[in-house]
Protein backbone atom coordinates (compact mmCIF):
# COMPACT_ATOMS: atom_id res chain seq x y z
CA UNK A 1 0.00 0.00 0.00
CA UNK A 2 1.27 3.19 -0.84
CA UNK A 3 1.70 5.75 2.03
CA UNK A 4 0.32 9.34 1.52
CA UNK A 5 2.76 11.83 0.15
CA UNK A 6 3.46 15.16 0.98
CA UNK A 7 2.01 18.75 -0.28
CA UNK A 8 3.81 21.83 0.14
CA UNK A 9 2.04 25.12 -0.39
CA UNK A 10 4.71 27.33 -1.50
CA UNK A 11 5.24 30.98 -2.02
CA UNK A 12 6.46 32.83 -5.24
CA UNK A 13 6.45 35.93 -3.46
CA UNK A 14 6.96 39.01 -5.82
CA UNK A 15 8.91 36.86 -8.37
CA UNK A 16 12.56 36.79 -7.66
CA UNK A 17 14.35 33.24 -6.73
CA UNK A 18 16.53 35.21 -4.36
CA UNK A 19 13.94 36.11 -2.46
CA UNK A 20 12.53 32.04 -1.73
CA UNK A 21 13.35 30.55 1.89
CA UNK A 22 15.77 28.19 1.56
CA UNK A 23 12.58 25.70 2.86
CA UNK A 24 10.93 26.70 -0.56
CA UNK A 25 14.08 25.99 -2.53
CA UNK A 26 14.65 22.64 -1.05
CA UNK A 27 10.79 21.61 -1.46
CA UNK A 28 10.90 22.68 -5.06
CA UNK A 29 13.81 21.02 -5.91
CA UNK A 30 12.71 17.26 -4.32
CA UNK A 31 9.19 17.97 -5.89
CA UNK A 32 7.57 15.24 -7.91
CA UNK A 33 4.73 17.38 -9.11
CA UNK A 34 4.39 20.99 -9.03
CA UNK A 35 1.22 22.85 -9.69
CA UNK A 36 2.01 26.48 -10.61
CA UNK A 37 0.11 29.59 -10.52
CA UNK A 38 0.12 31.85 -14.33
CA UNK A 39 2.01 34.39 -12.56
CA UNK A 40 4.80 32.84 -10.86
CA UNK A 41 7.71 33.75 -12.89
CA UNK A 42 9.74 30.93 -14.86
CA UNK A 43 12.97 31.60 -13.14
CA UNK A 44 11.26 29.97 -9.75
CA UNK A 45 9.45 26.86 -11.60
CA UNK A 46 12.47 26.24 -13.49
CA UNK A 47 13.89 25.19 -9.45
CA UNK A 48 11.45 22.28 -10.21
CA UNK A 49 13.58 20.69 -12.98
CA UNK A 50 12.82 17.15 -12.08
CA UNK A 51 9.11 17.57 -11.58
CA UNK A 52 6.04 17.54 -14.44
CA UNK A 53 5.23 21.40 -13.73
CA UNK A 54 1.27 21.72 -14.47
CA UNK A 55 -0.16 25.13 -14.98
CA UNK A 56 -3.36 25.75 -12.92
CA UNK A 57 -3.47 29.47 -12.93
CA UNK A 58 -6.28 31.88 -13.23
CA UNK A 59 -6.55 34.26 -15.15
CA UNK A 60 -9.46 36.96 -16.13
CA UNK A 61 -10.45 36.47 -19.35
CA UNK A 62 -8.86 33.22 -20.39
CA UNK A 63 -9.52 29.72 -19.78
CA UNK A 64 -9.29 28.71 -16.04
CA UNK A 65 -8.27 25.34 -13.97
CA UNK A 66 -11.85 25.09 -11.63
CA UNK A 67 -10.39 25.55 -8.15
CA UNK A 68 -11.94 22.14 -7.48
CA UNK A 69 -9.78 20.45 -10.39
CA UNK A 70 -6.69 21.63 -8.26
CA UNK A 71 -7.51 19.99 -4.85
CA UNK A 72 -8.24 17.24 -7.13
CA UNK A 73 -5.06 17.03 -8.31
CA UNK A 74 -2.90 17.50 -5.19
CA UNK A 75 -4.84 14.99 -3.22
CA UNK A 76 -4.49 12.69 -6.01
CA UNK A 77 -0.99 13.11 -6.52
CA UNK A 78 -0.40 12.91 -2.59
CA UNK A 79 -1.99 9.81 -2.37
CA UNK A 80 0.31 7.79 -4.98
CA UNK A 81 2.90 8.87 -2.41
CA UNK A 82 4.03 11.51 -4.32
CA UNK A 83 6.01 15.36 -3.50
CA UNK A 84 3.37 17.88 -4.56
CA UNK A 85 4.11 21.50 -4.58
CA UNK A 86 1.37 23.96 -4.67
CA UNK A 87 3.48 26.92 -6.07
CA UNK A 88 1.23 30.46 -5.77
CA UNK A 89 2.29 33.75 -6.40
CA UNK A 90 3.10 36.35 -3.43
CA UNK A 91 2.09 34.73 -0.22
CA UNK A 92 -0.77 31.90 0.05
CA UNK A 93 -2.78 32.88 2.52
CA UNK A 94 -2.83 37.02 1.77
CA UNK A 95 -5.88 36.66 -0.48
CA UNK A 96 -4.86 33.55 -1.89
CA UNK A 97 -6.89 30.45 -1.92
CA UNK A 98 -3.79 28.77 0.11
CA UNK A 99 -6.59 28.36 3.17
CA UNK A 100 -9.14 26.96 1.10
CA UNK A 101 -6.12 24.61 -0.25
CA UNK A 102 -5.13 23.71 3.13
CA UNK A 103 -8.43 22.69 4.60
CA UNK A 104 -9.33 20.47 1.30
CA UNK A 105 -6.52 18.66 2.52
CA UNK A 106 -7.92 18.49 5.81
CA UNK A 107 -4.68 19.96 7.45
CA UNK A 108 -5.09 23.57 7.91
CA UNK A 109 -2.82 26.06 9.73
CA UNK A 110 -4.14 29.79 10.75
CA UNK A 111 -4.56 31.92 8.01
CA UNK A 112 -4.88 36.01 8.21
CA UNK A 113 -7.34 35.72 4.88
CA UNK A 114 -9.60 33.40 4.30
CA UNK A 115 -12.14 33.73 1.15
CA UNK A 116 -15.55 33.98 2.66
CA UNK A 117 -14.60 34.81 6.02
CA UNK A 118 -12.13 38.16 6.03
CA UNK A 119 -11.50 40.44 3.38
CA UNK A 120 -8.73 41.45 4.69
CA UNK A 121 -6.46 42.01 7.69
CA UNK A 122 -3.95 44.69 9.59
CA UNK A 123 -1.06 44.12 11.66
CA UNK A 124 -0.76 45.88 14.91
CA UNK A 125 1.41 46.19 17.55
CA UNK A 126 0.61 45.47 21.14
CA UNK A 127 3.41 47.54 22.67
CA UNK A 128 1.54 50.88 21.59
CA UNK A 129 -2.08 50.21 22.44
CA UNK A 130 -2.86 53.91 21.95
CA UNK A 131 -2.25 52.89 18.20
CA UNK A 132 -4.31 50.17 18.49
CA UNK A 133 -7.46 52.09 20.11
CA UNK A 134 -7.44 54.65 17.14
CA UNK A 135 -7.53 51.91 14.70
CA UNK A 136 -10.12 49.75 16.02
CA UNK A 137 -11.76 53.39 15.84
CA UNK A 138 -11.68 53.90 12.52
CA UNK A 139 -13.17 50.32 11.29
CA UNK A 140 -15.57 48.40 11.78
CA UNK A 141 -16.25 45.47 14.61
CA UNK A 142 -15.55 42.21 13.01
CA UNK A 143 -14.57 43.55 8.94
CA UNK A 144 -11.42 42.94 9.04
CA UNK A 145 -8.63 40.36 10.96
CA UNK A 146 -6.60 41.62 13.89
CA UNK A 147 -2.93 40.06 14.10
CA UNK A 148 -1.07 41.77 17.40
CA UNK A 149 2.22 41.29 17.46
CA UNK A 150 3.68 42.26 21.46
CA UNK A 151 0.45 41.68 22.50
CA UNK A 152 0.32 38.52 24.60
CA UNK A 153 1.20 40.30 28.16
CA UNK A 154 -1.35 43.05 27.11
CA UNK A 155 -4.08 40.48 26.19
CA UNK A 156 -6.57 41.94 28.99
CA UNK A 157 -5.97 44.90 27.49
CA UNK A 158 -6.28 44.18 24.09
CA UNK A 159 -9.78 42.42 24.91
CA UNK A 160 -11.29 45.33 26.51
CA UNK A 161 -10.26 48.05 23.82
CA UNK A 162 -12.04 45.02 21.24
CA UNK A 163 -15.00 44.97 23.18
CA UNK A 164 -15.22 48.94 24.18
CA UNK A 165 -15.05 49.09 20.29
CA UNK A 166 -18.53 47.05 20.21
CA UNK A 167 -16.48 43.47 18.61
CA UNK A 168 -18.79 40.46 19.71
CA UNK A 169 -17.49 38.73 22.58
CA UNK A 170 -17.73 35.71 21.06
CA UNK A 171 -15.46 36.64 17.89
CA UNK A 172 -13.07 33.42 17.33
CA UNK A 173 -9.48 34.18 18.80
CA UNK A 174 -6.36 32.13 18.44
CA UNK A 175 -2.38 32.65 20.20
CA UNK A 176 0.23 31.27 18.86
CA UNK A 177 3.65 30.71 20.32
CA UNK A 178 6.89 30.02 18.71
CA UNK A 179 5.73 29.86 15.22
CA UNK A 180 6.97 27.69 12.69
CA UNK A 181 8.93 25.83 15.32
CA UNK A 182 8.73 22.57 16.98
CA UNK A 183 7.66 24.17 20.16
CA UNK A 184 5.29 25.84 18.86
CA UNK A 185 1.56 25.84 20.59
CA UNK A 186 -1.34 27.27 19.80
CA UNK A 187 -4.67 28.33 21.89
CA UNK A 188 -8.33 29.16 20.74
CA UNK A 189 -11.10 30.67 21.83
CA UNK A 190 -13.64 33.02 22.15
CA UNK A 191 -12.69 37.34 22.88
CA UNK A 192 -14.14 37.18 26.43
CA UNK A 193 -11.97 34.20 27.09
CA UNK A 194 -8.86 35.99 26.01
CA UNK A 195 -7.88 37.76 28.52
CA UNK A 196 -7.79 34.63 31.01
CA UNK A 197 -6.30 32.54 28.49
CA UNK A 198 -3.51 29.76 29.88
CA UNK A 199 -0.34 30.41 28.51
CA UNK A 200 2.66 27.94 28.55
CA UNK A 201 6.66 28.84 30.41
CA UNK A 202 7.69 30.34 27.57
CA UNK A 203 9.87 32.54 26.12
CA UNK A 204 8.71 32.48 22.47
CA UNK A 205 7.61 35.64 20.33
CA UNK A 206 3.60 35.13 20.33
CA UNK A 207 0.89 36.37 17.85
CA UNK A 208 -2.66 37.12 18.96
CA UNK A 209 -5.31 36.97 16.03
CA UNK A 210 -8.66 38.35 16.35
CA UNK A 211 -11.40 37.59 14.00
CA UNK A 212 -13.30 34.27 11.88
CA UNK A 213 -10.14 32.86 10.37
CA UNK A 214 -9.38 31.93 14.03
CA UNK A 215 -11.92 29.42 14.41
CA UNK A 216 -11.08 27.55 11.29
CA UNK A 217 -9.97 23.93 12.11
CA UNK A 218 -6.40 23.72 12.70
CA UNK A 219 -4.28 19.96 12.26
CA UNK A 220 -0.73 19.87 11.00
CA UNK A 221 0.18 16.47 10.15
CA UNK A 222 2.43 15.57 7.33
CA UNK A 223 0.54 15.62 4.39
CA UNK A 224 0.78 19.42 4.23
CA UNK A 225 3.18 22.00 4.64
CA UNK A 226 3.09 25.68 4.13
CA UNK A 227 6.01 26.80 2.89
CA UNK A 228 6.59 30.97 2.70
CA UNK A 229 8.40 32.58 0.17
Amino acid sequence: MIGPGLVSLVGAGPGDPDHLTQKAVRRLRDADVVLHDALVSTEVCALAANALRINVGKRAGRDQTPQGEIERLMIEAARQGLKVVRLKGGDPFVFGRGGEEALALQRADIPVTHRGVSSGFIVLTGSDLESVDRVLTSIAPGSLTVVLLMAIGARAKVAELLVARAWDVNTPVAIVLGAATPEMWTWRGRLTDLATSPLPDSSAAGTIVVGGVAGLPIAMPALVEEVAG
